[in-house]
C-alpha cells in the first residue's frame, strides 16, 4: 500500500514539474520564475585562441536558431496542453525559424498602434489581466545533441528576444518562466539534460501582463527576436564582470575599475591591452567572490564617436583541474559630464542628432531568412517605408498602408 502511495505521488509530482504553468503570464508580481540574474554581456570561451574568433566558434556554444516544430493558436484558451512531453505528437505541426517573427512568416498580421494598446477594440484594459481572445500563443519544440565534451560543464540556455514572454521545458520537466521582451532570459538547464538527444520546448503569448509597460507606437510583432542558443560553463567560473573607464579632470589618463563576480574560485589574471595589441595593464587576483580593483593607464587613446578607440581586457580564471575559461570585452576610455545643462564628453560639449528609429531600423528582428531570400528585417523594412513621413509630423490616416498590416493611430 504504501509503496502504491508513493508511486502515486511521485506520478503527480512528475505531472506538475512537467506542466507547472499557472498565472505568471497575468501576475505582476511575477516577473520571472528560475531565470538567471541579468548580467553584462560576454561570452566565456575556451581558450584565449578560442576568443580571438566568434562565439559561434567555441565548443562551449550550441546553437539553437533554425527550423523548429511550431503550433500556433489565435486565442490563448487553445493553446496544446502536455505539448512539451517528449512523447507529444507533434506530426501535424508546421515549422517556424528561430529567430522569427510570427506576423512576418504567416502568423497573424503585423500592427501598428500609435496610441493605446493593441486590443483596444476588443478589450477594456483592466490590468493585469489580458485578454484571451486574440492572445495568439506560439508552442515550440526542438531536439538537440549535447556534445560530448560539456560532461561535467554547467549548460545555460540563453534566449536572446522572446515577445511577449517564454515559458521553458527540458525533456518534459518544467524549468523556468521569464516576461521582459527586449531582454535576454537565461536558464540553468544542467540538471534537466541527459547525455545525448534532448527535447527542448517553449511557449510564448502575444500579450502578458508586462505588454501594459511595453506599450509604444511601434509595430506590435510577437515571437523570437534574436539568437536563442546553449552554452557551456565550468563549475568555477566569472559569472559577471562590470567596468568602469574614466578619465582624470584634465582629461589626460585614464583609469578601468573592475569588480567581478567569481564562483568557486581559481586563478584570475586580467590584461588590458591597447588597439595596437600592445598590453598596457594587468592584476591578478585569487579565490571566489566579489574581485575589485582599478587600473591606471597613463594617457590612453581616448574614446569619441569621431574616435572611437577601444581597448581589449582580457579576463581568464585558470582551474588546474577543470582548465580555463577567457572573457574578452571592448571598453574606451572617456569622461562624460552634465555641466550648466550641457552634455560634455571628454570637456567638450555635444550635438545629440536623432530620429524615431523605433520602427526603420528593425535591429532586433530574426536574421532568418525564409524560401523566398528575405529576412523579418527585410520585411518590416518594406513595410516601414510607408511610415517613415510619420517622423516628420504626417498624420498616419493620411498614409495609404500596404495591404499586409494593419495601422491604428
Amino acid at each position: 500500500m504504501k509503496r502504491m502511495i508513493a508511486t502515486a505521488a511521485a506520478t503527480l509530482a512528475s505531472f506538475t514539474v512537467g506542466m507547472a504553468q499557472g498565472d505568471e503570464w497575468q501576475n505582476p508580481r511575477v516577473n520571472e520564475v528560475n531565470r538567471l540574474p541579468i548580467h553584462a554581456s560576454y561570452f566565456a570561451y575556451e581558450s584565449e585562441a578560442a576568443a580571438s574568433g566568434a562565439k559561434e566558434n567555441s565548443s562551449n556554444y550550441l546553437s539553437l536558431n533554425g527550423k523548429w516544430r511550431f503550433h500556433w493558436v489565435k486565442d490563448a484558451d487553445a493553446r496544446p496542453e502536455g505539448f512539451h512531453a517528449v512523447a507529444y505528437d507533434d506530426k501535424g505541426w508546421g515549422e517556424m525559424s528561430v529567430p522569427g517573427l510570427w506576423q512576418l512568416n504567416g502568423y497573424g498580421d503585423p500592427q501598428y498602434v500609435n496610441i493605446g494598446y493593441a486590443w483596444r477594440d476588443q478589450f477594456a484594459s483592466a490590468p493585469p489581466l489580458v485578454p484571451t481572445r486574440g492572445n495568439n500563443v506560439g508552442s515550440y519544440r526542438k531536439e538537440v545533441v549535447l556534445p560530448d565534451g560539456w560532461r561535467g560543464k554547467d549548460v545555460i540556455a540563453h534566449f536572446g528576444s522572446a515577445t511577449s514572454n517564454l515559458y521553458l521545458w527540458v525533456n518534459g520537466s518544467f524549468v523556468g518562466y521569464s516576461e521582459d521582451s527586449k531582454i535576454e532570459a537565461e536558464f540553468d538547464v544542467t540538471k534537466y539534460l541527459k547525455p545525448g538527444k534532448n527535447l527542448i520546448a517553449f511557449q510564448i503569448f502575444r500579450w502578458c501582463d508586462g505588454t501594459y509597460l511595453e506599450d509604444q507606437d511601434f509595430f506590435r510583432l510577437a515571437g523570437i527576436g534574436r539568437d536563442c542558443y546553449l552554452y557551456a560553463r565550468n563549475k568555477k567560473r566569472i559569472d559577471d564582470i562590470r567596468l568602469t573607464p574614466d578619465l582624470d579632470a584634465n582629461y589626460a589618463d585614464g583609469t578601468l575599475a573592475y569588480e567581478i563576480d567569481v564562483r568557486g574560485g581559481g586563478d584570475i589574471e586580467l590584461r588590458l591591452t591597447a588597439p595596437d595589441g600592445k598590453e598596457v595593464a594587468s592584476a591578478r587576483a585569487t579565490g571566489g567572490g566579489t574581485k575589485r580593483g582599478t587600473l591606471k593607464v597613463p594617457n590612453p587613446a581616448k574614446w569619441t564617436a569621431e574616435t572611437p578607440n577601444l581597448y581589449t581586457l582580457t579576463a581568464s580564471l585558470s582551474d588546474g583541474k577543470n582548465g580555463s575559461e577567457v572573457i574578452r570585452q571592448r571598453v574606451g576610455f572617456r569622461k562624460i559630464e552634465l555641466r550648466d545643462g550641457q552634455v560634455l564628453i571628454n570637456g567638450k560639449a555635444v550635438l545629440f542628432k536623432r530620429y524615431a528609429d523605433i520602427d526603420a531600423i528593425p535591429l532586433c528582428l530574426g536574421s532568418c531568412a525564409g524560401p523566398d531570400g528575405r529576412t523579418d528585417a527585410d520585411k518590416l523594412i518594406e513595410m516601414t517605408a510607408c511610415l517613415e513621413p510619420t517622423f516628420g509630423g504626417i498624420n498616419l490616416e493620411d498614409i495609404a498602408a500596404p495591404a499586409c498590416f494593419k495601422v491604428e493611430t
